[in-house]
């Protein structure tokens, strides 16, 4: 398993812990509202069986009344007492300033209205069920007592959905900071080491450049092909040192006609894989764009590499190139006839590590990624693939040649 399956695996493997934690947080908190919620029902119903007994037994001794009195009021459940036509008899826990509302200028206190109507639907939404007294003293006749539950119970069907908010806010954050961090830390390493590389081959490829000079004039042969591709590979090298010696600084970008840059990557790589493969170049040869050559290469190459060990045996790699007018775009079409993607990766192949072969390190697409979208403004994706059929991947650039419409 490669290094992108690994972490794939324990990308899942937490989330699905997470999403046990979150689960078992949610069950318990539900468990204590369910508990609570039994508890304050019990609450309301005692409440209300008090009021009951101060009325059906007002001649007893005042030891009484005033424990029931006491019994009563250190319930403290919101509730609403109501008739058969729903006229509001008493009422307990409500805000005092709407329960004893002056809208005459008399001293006769009443209730607002609005403000019980309002209650009284909010405890029938929480409870449909209401408490119900038989007053056998009033000719048989029913009060319902209907009540709403608690500051605390409702502060605690909210708190888990609050504390997981807060803790999930937490994590991404410390996430995206240790995840930046740690990003700007390897890519320190790796541009060090990129710039390294590129030191480190200079000198090398100085040699070989002044050998194959000598070679030419010890033999006379200027014009010998096998040494006109040794300096090609040779010249190769140069630009693979030079595409090294730029990572990590802002590359600069050169108007260039697309087709003709292409194009000499094309010719270069064709002769170097198997013949059994056929390479196709079509499509505009004018249209221009900002390119960076030495990387720009780098993006070509990474996909034909893609392309041709995608083709187990014979098959052929086409790139077109052409122009969308009206968004003033480049786009290069590069078609192979290999294995094809399945659709669920067409973004994972982007990623870092991600690699269907043995020895494969999973960086070229990722890197070609980063060229394009990074340094060239353009974007690359997989615009469409079919299993045994092949591939296509789009790079799209902004075209350096403006166009004015026509007036008729």
């Amino acid at each position: 398993m490669n290094q992108y399956e690994w972490k794939r695996r324990w990308k899942f493997i937490l989330l699905a812990f997470a999403v046990v934690i979150a689960g078992a947080s949610l069950w318990y908190t539900d468990y204590l509202v369910r508990n609570i919620s039994i508890a304050e029902r019990t609450r309301a119903e005692l409440w209300a069986k008090s009021t009951r007994n101060i009325i059906a037994m007002p001649d007893v001794n005042d030891e009484y009344i005033t424990f029931i009195y006491s019994m009563r009021d250190s319930l403290a459940v919101p509730a609403i007492v109501v008739d058969s036509a729903e006229n509001i008899i008493t009422w307990r826990g409500l805000d005092s300033t709407k329960t004893n509302f002056d809208l005459d200028s008399d001293t006769t206190k009443k209730y607002d209205p609005k403000y019980f109507k309002k209650e009284l639907k909010e405890m029938k939404s929480q409870h449909p069920q209401p408490i119900v007294l038989d007053l056998n003293i009033m000719n048989g006749e029913k009060w319902y007592v209907y009540y709403k539950d608690s500051t605390l119970l409702t502060q605690l069907r909210a708190f888990p959905y609050i504390q997981l908010s807060v803790i999930a806010i937490f994590l991404l954050v410390a996430y995206a900071v240790f995840s930046s961090a740690k990003r700007l830390e390897q890519d320190q390493v790796w541009v060090g080491l990129a710039k390294e590389t590129a030191h480190q081959l200079g000198t090398p490829i100085s040699s070989l450049m002044a050998w194959t000079e000598l070679l030419k004039s010890r033999f006379n042969v200027p014009d010998d092909p096998l040494i006109l591709e040794m300096e090609n590979d040779v010249k190769r090298l140069e630009m693979v040192a030079d595409r090294f010696s730029k990572i990590g600084s802002k590359p600069i970008l050169h108007n260039h006609v697309v087709y003709d840059v292409v194009e000499e990557f094309v010719n270069y790589f064709r002769v170097r894989v198997s013949d059994k493969i056929e390479f196709i170049l079509s499509g505009d040869k004018q249209v221009e764009a900002l390119i960076n050559v030495p990387l720009f290469d780098w993006v070509i190459e990474n996909i034909l590499k893609n392309a041709v060990n995608a083709i187990e045996d014979t098959g052929s790699i086409k790139v077109e190139i052409r122009e969308n007018l009206v968004k003033e775009q480049v786009f290069i079409d590069i078609s192979d006839t290999g294995a094809g993607i399945p659709r669920l990766k067409f973004e994972a192949v982007f990623q870092p590590g991600y690699t269907t072969r043995k020895r494969g390190w999973g960086l070229g697409l990722s890197l070609t990624k980063r060229i394009v979208e990074n340094y060239h403004q353009g974007t690359v994706f997989v615009k469409e693939s079919e299993i045994g059929k092949g591939t296509t991947f789009r790079i799209v650039l902004k075209s350096n040649m403006t166009y004015e419409p026509t007036t008729s």
